[in-house]
Parts: C-alpha cells; structure tokens; sequence
C-alpha cells in the first residue's frame, strides 16, 4: 500500500559543466555509499538516454529515513522519475518501475498507485509491480509508530545478504507465493481479518529471518515488542487493527478509516512510543510543476 503524505520530492540537473555526480538530502551534502548508488542509478539513466552528463540530485523526505519506512523505496522512486525525466526519456510505469527496482528492490512498488503486487519475475524484464487495486478501493488507514527516528546500524541491504544464513530462510521463500495469494484476495475482498493474520505472520517470518541470521539481526525495542501485543489484543476484542514491521523498530498498524482516530490515539500513549503518523493510500509517483 503507497502511503498519501508521505513523500520524498527530488529534483536531478544534468549539466555538461559538472565534474561528477552530487546529492543532498534534506539539505545536506552525501557522499560515499549514498552517492555511489544514487550515481550507479543515474548511470544506467544516462545509458539508456545516450547521456554523458552528471547529475545534481536533491532530495527531501518528510518523515524519518533509514528507520524502517521505506525511506529507500521512496527515494529511489522518486529519483527514477526525476533523473529520466530530466534526461529526456519517457518510460512507462513498467519501465519507471524496473529503473527503481535496480536502486532499491521496494522502490519497484513506490511507482504505481494505491495497493500494489511486485511480480518477481526472472529476470530484469519481467520484474516489476503493478496496482491492484486503487487507492480508493479501500478505506485503510497506515498508523505508523514511530518509537525511533534514528538511522539503522545494519541497513536493509545488508540484513538481505545475511538471510541466507538463516535455516528458516528456504522455507520462507518457499511459501511466499501461497502468502501472497492470500494477501491480495483478502485485499481485493476487503477481507480484514484474512489480511490481519496474512500480513502479521509475514512481517514475523521475516523478522523471524533476521532474528536467526549469523549475525543475528533484533532491530525490535521494547515499545516494538509492545505495539505487536497490543494490536493482537485489541483485534481480539473486536478492534480492526493488524501489524506489520519492516527492518526497523517502528511498527505499521493497518486499521479501517472509522477507526483511525481512536487507534492513533491508543498508540499514542504507549510508553516509547515518539509520534504516530497516518497515512491513506496514495497515489502513483508523479511529476511536480515546477516552483512547486
């Protein structure tokens, strides 16, 4: 599900007079790793442009990056539209998709709009993500908890490299097409129930994963371990409320739009817990005029 509100807007100049490729974000200049995989994107922009020209990359987030939500999809979705864009080409969806997908696997799924499936494909060609369902299809309300806004130690590119050290990671893979099915009917029925339990054992297989990796990766806190057990409770009583937890601390509780306010507010007064944000399904990635 593409969140509405929370973006990342980014602007790429390409310039025969610049020496080499540059990015700021949040108004801060980047350098090493950063910039290498933002230069090795605009890379393959300027290939398929038949471009030799750098890049001026700047980009701003409004909300916390590399704490677990998507910060690197969002990014790197937007910078594929920006820098393809500005380097004269005009992709497709598919195309835009594919081009995000090499900077960030997820960032594949930030293109389209509303709820969106990732066709994993074999190869370049056949990998990409599609909506399913648009955004208004159903009245979903994303509260994100945010109990840390800090940088992750072990980013999600590395903590991939290390799930094939875990003996549960075959088994994983091995269901996760029978877990998708599951997924996309309980969205397409509006089935919250089937999507609560399917989204849950997800996030806890993967996290499952990280926990038995060599060396094992815990990115959950206290307040972490607490949202998940509440949010079992409260379904149990009758509130529509399910979790879901990228590799990071903080936690995504799905609820129903009627219910938003008053899960928000619950969260709210968990011990740890920093802020909660909202956010419906939003839109495709999209150009902004410019002064914008």
């Amino acid at each position: 599900m593409n969140l509405a509100g929370l973006h990342t807007q980014t602007t790429v100049s390409f310039d025969p007079a610049f020496v080499t490729d540059t990015l700021q974000v949040n108004d801060l200049p980047v350098a090493g790793p950063g910039l290498e995989r933002v230069s090795d994107l605009l890379a393959r922009v300027r290939d398929m442009a038949g471009i030799s020209r750098f890049a001026a990359v700047e980009s701003k987030n409004n909300f916390p990056m590399g704490a677990g939500i998507a910060s690197s999809a969002s990014a790197f979705a937007a910078l594929s539209l920006a820098a393809s864009t500005a380097a004269g080409l005009m992709l497709s969806e598919m195309e835009l998709s594919r081009l995000a997908r090499s900077g960030s696997g997820s960032a594949c799924r930030s293109i389209p709009s509303g709820f969106v499936e990732w066709q994993a494909g074999s190869r370049d060609e056949d990998s990409y993500a599609f909506t399913i369902a648009p955004p208004e299809h159903w009245e979903l309300v994303d509260c994100i908890v945010v109990i840390s806004s800090a940088h992750k130690t072990v980013g999600s590119t590395a903590g991939h490299a290390l799930a094939l050290t875990s003996p549960i990671q075959p088994a994983r893979v091995a269901d996760a097409p029978r877990r998708l099915q599951v997924c996309r009917k309980a969205i397409l029925e509006r089935d919250f129930q089937a999507f609560a339990e399917i989204i849950e054992l997800d996030s806890n297989l993967m996290h499952a994963i990280m926990i038995t990796s060599t060396p094992p990766l815990l990115y959950w806190q206290p307040a972490t371990l607490a949202v998940m057990r509440l949010v079992q409770d409260w379904r149990q009583a009758g509130l529509p409320v399910a979790y879901t937890i990228d590799a990071g601390p903080n936690v995504h509780v799905l609820t129903l739009a009627t219910w938003a306010t008053e899960v928000a507010a619950r969260l709210s007064q968990v011990e740890g817990v920093q802020q909660v944000l909202q956010a419906s399904p939003g839109e495709a990635a999209y150009l902004l005029e410019p002064g914008c």
